[in-house]
């Protein structure tokens, strides 16, 4: 057997698993072979190094280890009733050990003097302490037997009863890690390992499942964190350099749309950082290959309107494009906002969404094939197989991690002739670790100024007992003509509930804002599109004072007079959402405002949102604190391979690696992009021998 084929042998072959054991490790945690075993790494670690005292058992601490003689023991109660308990005493001190289950057995197992080793988490009862369901063990002071980390596994209710908790994996795991160290092969360059000061593979692997003391564990955790970010920036980086160089793109060499507009209908002066954004995609799209461009800018700070541009640039070349929009209403206010410069442009435009008549889409097809339809809007109707453009161009994908890698392929499909340019927009600020992570095959452009004028919102935490005031506040701003967002959470779990939540608010403003002084709106996903027209309409023409709404207003919906944002239950909503929906207010002239409402009684991670928000408008340093309080998945939703192919790096913790890792793959693609040179001979090796189809390259082979 080969040295790689040996990770790929079955789990059953490890000696105490078999086929039985097999199948429930493969269901339970995806265990499927050895390389998957030594790659369920520790979560966390017990410290069985130091041994307290007694008389130094307190309630900051978690988990303690003592030693001492049973001084005393007895069996109390009946039946279900029935427990054991047990004193043990030092110099110090005495503390009670109590077992509820296995009564028997640890009644048989402990001898009254002798000295034993005790594992627990202490609670106090009637001003004593105790230990329930302790681990316990003869003490032995040799040095074998002398204290260590004992690493901690993620297991199951099932795992469990069939031998397999934490304790019975890392049993098998020293099973497998004896046979299986001397088959570990080195997968970073010695260059690298020699000036980083890396431990090897085989140490790492070796440390991060036993390590015989914490700097041995943190060397362990370095070396595997920088391999697998490593691999991980190599393979990003060696596909953005594929893209650029095997994929050809449209020319765009005519830039007479961009100057008729730029010159005649362009109503603002664009800020430096839009000029750059558009600089920077105008040198991408006129060298004939693929452009494949992150846009990433704060809400507000006019991403659009360089979109616009960029598409401008395909349409004076007379090339079609379409921006996808992650929902109906983005997708239509994109139309509405652009109908408006095309027609004076001359530019024939449409909308396609799942709401479009069948008649409607017959033209649009028929005006797609023919190539007089040169720019197209829509929602993921757009990957319909029967949507075929003529000579697609350039794809614009609005707030991109809502859509998925998969669902751009299909996109670049839509052109047999060559590869249509990728242009990704995102008005969620990105932090540079999931930026480098999820789109580090992408070139960025980022936007980080705000419009000349534009006045910062001012961000308030109001809670329910001063309702009446904020009542009062809204009254004033109705008077002076502004409008007012009261938004509500509707989170899927609990649809029926929040939408009654939705509703009683909606009936407790209509009796403090009665008609026919005032008119409110209601909106939300579960009304019929043009239920939600309606509403939005009367909103947007100022037939309405106050919107009620959900979510589905998070993104990209502008009205200039809305100078208001109330946030109902602020608490239940990610701080990149609370960032999104305050950015809804603030696009006029006038001073915005946005109010946080939370219960009185907020947790401290919740606590910490609000203040966030109400300290700063920035959204990167905002996007920093979500990181850090949600980790990177949840920021980035499911869909996308990258953060959840990792094992063992945290993006929110490991910013520095991952640079450091990137600075080396990026001279690795340089200098050697095919691996050729007998310094990267190991990474070479090491990518040959993982499966072709794998994401990450930082895999045990």
């Amino acid at each position: 057997m080969s040295k790689n084929s040996y990770f790929d042998t079955k789990i059953e072959f490890l000696k105490g698993i078999g086929p039985q054991r097999a199948r429930l490790l493969n269901t339970e945690i995806n265990v499927f072979t050895y390389a998957d075993l030594l790659q369920h790494y520790p979560f966390r670690y017990e410290d069985r190094t130091k041994i307290y005292d007694i008389a130094q058992i307190s309630h900051d601490l978690p988990y303690i280890q003592v030693k001492g003689k049973i001084t005393y023991m007895e069996t109390v109660g009946e039946g279900a009733k029935k427990r054991f308990t047990a004193y043990l005493r030092d110099d110090t001190g005495e503390v009670e050990l109590v077992w509820f289950r296995g009564v028997q057995w640890i009644e048989k197992k402990l001898k009254k003097n002798v000295e034993y080793k005790v594992y627990g988490k202490p609670t106090s009862f009637q001003s004593a302490w105790n230990i329930v369901h302790p681990e316990i063990e003869i003490f032995d002071d040799s040095a074998e037997h002398k204290g260590y980390l004992q690493p901690i596994y993620h297991s199951t209710e099932k795992l469990k009863n069939a031998g397999f908790d934490s304790k019975g994996l890392a049993n098998s795991m020293k099973i497998l890690l004896e046979q299986a160290i001397p088959n570990i092969q080195e997968t970073i360059p010695i260059y690298i390992i020699q000036k980083l000061k890396l431990i090897s593979k085989q140490q790492a692997i070796q440390y991060i499942h036993i390590p015989p003391d914490a700097a041995s564990l943190e060397m362990a955790r370095y070396r595997l964190k920088f391999e697998e970010l490593f691999y991980n920036q190599l393979k990003l980086l060696k596909t953005k350099q594929i893209n650029k160089s095997k994929n050809d793109g449209a020319v765009f060499a005519n830039m007479q749309h961009v100057h008729t507009f730029y010159n005649n209908i362009l109503p603002f002066q664009l800020t430096n950082a839009q000029k750059n954004a558009i600089r920077e995609i105008h040198n991408d799209v006129k060298v004939g290959k693929q452009m494949n461009r992150l846009l990433q800018g704060d809400v507000g700070s006019g991403k659009t309107i360089v979109a616009f541009i960029a598409i401008l640039m395909a349409t004076s070349n007379n090339f079609q494009t379409c921006i996808m929009a992650p929902t109906e209403i983005l997708a239509q206010q994109h139309y509405n906002n652009l109908s408006e410069w095309t027609q004076m442009l001359g530019i024939k435009i449409a909308l396609l969404t799942g709401s479009t008549k069948k008649s409607e889409r017959a033209l649009i097809h028929q005006y797609l094939l023919s190539g007089e339809l040169l720019i197209l809007i829509g929602t993921h109707a757009l990957l319909e197989d029967d949507v075929q453009f003529h000579n697609l161009a350039l794809c614009v994908i609005d707030e991109q991690h809502r859509f998925g890698v998969a669902q751009r392929a299909r996109l670049w499909k839509k052109n047999e002739q060559f590869t249509p340019h990728i242009l990704v927009m995102t008005a969620t600020p990105i932090p540079r670790t999931l930026a480098m992570t999820f789109y580090g095959d992408l070139d960025a452009s980022v936007i980080n100024e705000m419009p000349a004028g534009r006045i910062p919102i001012k961000t308030l935490h109001k809670i329910e007992g001063q309702r009446l005031a904020l009542f009062g506040f809204m009254k004033q701003q109705i008077s002076l003509g502004r409008q007012i967002y009261v938004v509500y959470p509707l989170i899927e779990e609990s649809e029926k509930s929040d939408l009654l939540n939705l509703y009683s608010g909606y009936e407790y403003l209509s009796q403090e804002f009665p008609l026919p002084e005032y008119k409110i709106a209601i909106i939300h996903g579960k009304l019929p599109q043009e239920d939600k027209e309606f509403a939005m309409k009367l909103f947007v023409e100022n037939k309405a004072q106050i919107m009620v709404a959900t979510t589905v207003i998070e993104v990209g919906i502008n009205v200039a007079n809305a100078t208001v944002m109330v946030i109902e239950n602020a608490e239940r909503f990610g701080l990149a959402q609370l960032h999104q929906l305050r950015g809804r207010v603030g696009r006029g002239s006038e001073q915005s405002y946005c109010v946080l409402m939370t219960s009185d009684k907020i947790s401290q991670e919740s606590r910490e949102k609000i203040q966030t928000m109400v300290r700063t408008n920035n959204g990167f340093e905002i996007a920093e604190t979500d990181l850090k309080l949600r980790g990177p998945g949840d920021m980035m939703g499911t869909r996308q391979s990258g953060v959840h192919d990792l094992i063992v790096a945290n993006l929110a913790t490991d910013g520095e690696i991952l640079s450091t890792a990137r600075q080396y793959a990026q001279a690795v693609i340089e200098s050697d992009p095919d691996f050729l040179l007998k310094d990267n001979l190991f990474i070479k090796q090491h990518i040959d021998s993982l499966h072709q189809n794998t994401t990450n390259w930082g895999k045990i082979s």
